[in-house]
């Protein structure tokens, strides 16, 4: 053959492989709105989503600004979002996909001819999951030259009820994103902690720790189970696995790794936390608030005191920054101030099957049978995602648990279970969020035993993380002495809003139209305690509350934090019986040096200066209202300031009492709390500290104001011992 026809040969060889690598971009949702596809409902909107929409978990592993989601709306909304014909011209069809994996229902179509001859679905099916998008790819070499459209589909309501999808591409190459393969390590445990590398936006790994060896796998023991951002070079920070009941043992750690992946190497153990020596002094680390060792923390679960301690369980993902992987965090305290985190409350039945929120009693005369040794049972109640409402008990002050053999112990639509003792009937109540008929409630049901249980009413309007209580009702210039008669029951739920009225025990009857509100900002998902020693007057009932303040802390090894605990009384206003919240009495346990004065008149325009050595302060003054417009404290740059023609404290409606308004503020690291009048309403919201405020300054505008009482407390760190 001669040379000139090899040549020619070889280059149209090179053109063919060129050409057939070149992709076709069918879409990828970068544009302003949806171009020539056509939407039907109003699942996806006027457009492309820019992320995350209102409402739903952090989306990621979309290309870009872009995607196509169902999710405006919220997970009722239904619709569709179908593509221009095209004609199938490569090998395959490659697509990112996340959300419900529900199919026919939340799903994404090729349509030839008017039938699906490919179909795919997101992964998620039950409570947790994630909203991370995945690659797959449907190979189309036997429709080459055919003409389709895609159809994004989305007929499903309720839970996991939409479907993401991006950067839909015709390849001759099958997408595989690095095709993770089988990687394991096995490692001799020494000592208490196996300590993981974490980088932020690195893709998700799902990971095993087992003891026993990958050759036994009949006589492996799962330690945990997680999907964890592992990082392949320089890690951001590193979070831990508590392995020191396993000592002596073989940990098998194994996953679906990247080809040559370097991240089960670097897996190290240690008898420390990560970093323990600056553990706490974090440059946004809360100080007088709670906030997890490392990795995200939200709802407070299981509030209950016995022997002297206070015990915090908390919904937590301690393998990253982000929520994912719920288990029950687990933290102690004697005064509600001073916390030390001990290990894992309870972990995950199974992969999937998450540890969502829930509470604890004190189950003190063995009720349920099931108390072995001299300590009382704590019983917990907790969503298991998987099977529904499970009990859980632990003889050893709340360390461990054990689950009951026969859960669930109530399986519905619905989440969240609050256990509490109805004294009356002799009996528990089981308050749990229902999505019966797929509306909102909170479902009541009762049970001698905590196993067996009746459902018995249900009333509406309510989202998840219930409440349910009983406080007697004061004159609001009166402490609650508790001794009287007049007692009302208080249900609410995630959003702080609550209803007063009556409890048989079985049947939650409100008093008045609508709901009220205490708590304003970002305070979500509160619980309060059972089980809580009298207060100091004799006698006295107490309940407290701590509810979960939504506060990044970008950058950090941990997230979020728990609002400061609050007192939680019941006062007769003039506008009828409400609910008060107020710091608890506690805080004084951290006062340092006090700035005190007394009958000051701030004028407009000349604030008055209190110079502070330390960043955190408890702040209280009383203002008598006057001819200014607005009158309060800043700090740090920030104003907390009351609207006297608006009568609103940081835009909450507060009218003055006996012509004064009084202020209690908390000012820490990431938060500013306000307190006012006393508990009428109470606002968290975010602070970025400048760490050095040096000074906080009175003021008054457009008029004078008189401060019949100022005083500045510098506070101590609730994580010195």
């Amino acid at each position: 053959m001669p040379r000139i026809c090899v040549i020619t040969i070889l280059a149209a060889l090179v053109c063919t492989v060129a050409c057939a690598a070149e992709d076709i971009l069918i879409q990828d949702f970068e544009g302003a709105d949806f171009g020539n596809w056509k939407t039907e409902g109003d699942a996806f909107g006027s457009g492309p989503a820019k992320g995350t929409l209102p409402h739903q978990m952090e989306v990621s592993g979309f290309l870009g600004k872009g995607l196509a989601s169902s999710f405006h709306g919220g997970d009722d909304s239904v619709g569709t979002l179908t593509s221009p014909a095209f004609k199938v011209e490569r090998k395959f069809v490659n697509f990112l996909i996340g959300g419900g994996g529900y199919a026919g229902e939340t799903c994404m179509n090729l349509l030839v001819d008017g039938k699906a001859v490919r179909t795919a679905t997101g992964t998620n099916v039950v409570p947790g999951g994630s909203e991370r998008l995945a690659w797959q790819s449907w190979d189309v070499g036997d429709l080459a030259g055919k003409e389709a459209t895609i159809q994004i589909v989305d007929k499903r309501k309720g839970g996991w009820g939409h479907i993401s999808v991006d950067n839909i591409v015709q390849s001759d190459k099958k997408r595989e994103d690095e095709q993770p393969k089988p990687a394991t390590r096995e490692i001799a445990i020494e000592k208490a902690y196996l300590h993981f590398p974490v980088k932020n936006g690195a893709p998700k790994r799902r990971v095993k720790v087992a003891v026993g060896r990958a050759s036994l796998p009949a006589d492996e023991k799962i330690i945990d189970e997680f999907e964890i951002e592992l990082a392949e070079d320089q890690a951001d920070f590193w979070v831990f696995l508590h392995v020191e009941p396993y000592k002596g043992k073989t940990a098998t750690i194994s996953g679906m790794l990247p080809p040559e992946s370097k991240a089960l190497a670097a897996v190290v153990q240690s008898d420390e936390v990560p970093d323990a020596a600056n553990l706490y002094k974090e440059t946004k680390r809360p100080q007088i608030h709670f906030s997890a060792r490392r990795g995200w923390l939200n709802d407070p679960n299981g509030l209950v005191y016995y022997k002297g301690e206070y015990h915090l369980y908390f919904q937590a993902n301690p393998y990253g920054w982000k929520w994912d992987n719920m288990h029950w965090g687990h933290a102690v305290s004697p005064d509600l101030v001073h916390w030390q985190e001990v290990q894992m409350g309870i972990y995950p039945f199974k992969f999937g099957d998450w540890a969502f929120s829930g509470s604890a009693i004190v189950d003190k005369d063995n009720l349920a049978g099931f108390k072995k040794g001299n300590e009382d049972v704590i019983v917990a109640a907790y969503t298991s995602t998987g099977r529904g409402e499970c009990i859980v008990y632990s003889n050893d002050r709340g360390r461990t648990f054990t689950e009951y053999e026969g859960n669930p112990v109530v399986k519905h639509s619905g989440r969240d279970p609050k256990l509490i003792w109805y004294g009356p009937g002799k009996h528990w109540v089981m308050a749990v969020y229902d999505e019966f008929e797929k509306k909102q409630w909170i479902a009541f049901h009762t049970s001698t035993d905590l196993k067996n249980w009746t459902f018995q009413s249900r009333i509406a309007g309510y989202f998840e993380c219930p409440e349910i209580f009983e406080l007697p009702v004061a004159p609001a210039s009166v402490p609650v002495d508790g001794k009287a008669e007049n007692t009302r029951w208080v249900i609410y739920a995630a959003d702080a809003k609550y209803a007063v009225g009556k409890f048989d025990g079985k049947t939650f009857v409100p008093e008045h139209e609508g709901k009220h509100q205490v708590h304003w900002g970002p305070f979500y998902a509160s619980q309060t305690y059972n089980n809580v020693p009298a207060g100091t007057e004799a006698g006295a009932t107490r309940r407290v509350q701590i509810g979960w303040g939504r506060i990044d802390t970008p950058g950090m090894a941990f997230n979020q934090m728990m609002a400061f605990p609050c007192e939680l009384t019941l006062r007769t206003t003039d506008e009828g019986i409400r609910m008060f919240a107020k710091p608890i009495k506690e805080i004084e346990k951290l006062h340092k040096e006090k700035h005190a004065k007394e009958d000051v008149t701030l004028e407009a325009g000349k604030p008055l200066s209190v110079s502070v050595r330390e960043d955190i302060l408890e702040i209280q003054a009383e203002f008598a209202v006057g001819n200014a417009k607005s009158f309060g404290v800043e700090v740090g740059g920030t104003k907390i300031a009351y609207d006297v023609e608006k009568s609103s404290l940081m835009k909450m409606p507060l009218k003055p009492v006996d012509g004064k308004v009084r202020m209690q503020i908390l000012v820490d690291i990431s938060s500013i709390e306000v307190c006012g009048n006393d508990g009428r309403v109470y606002l968290t919201q975010a602070f970025n500290n400048p760490r050095k405020l040096g000074a906080i300054s009175f003021f008054s505008e457009g008029g004078t104001t008189k401060v019949g009482k100022m005083e500045v407390f510098e506070l101590k760190s609730g994580w010195e011992k």
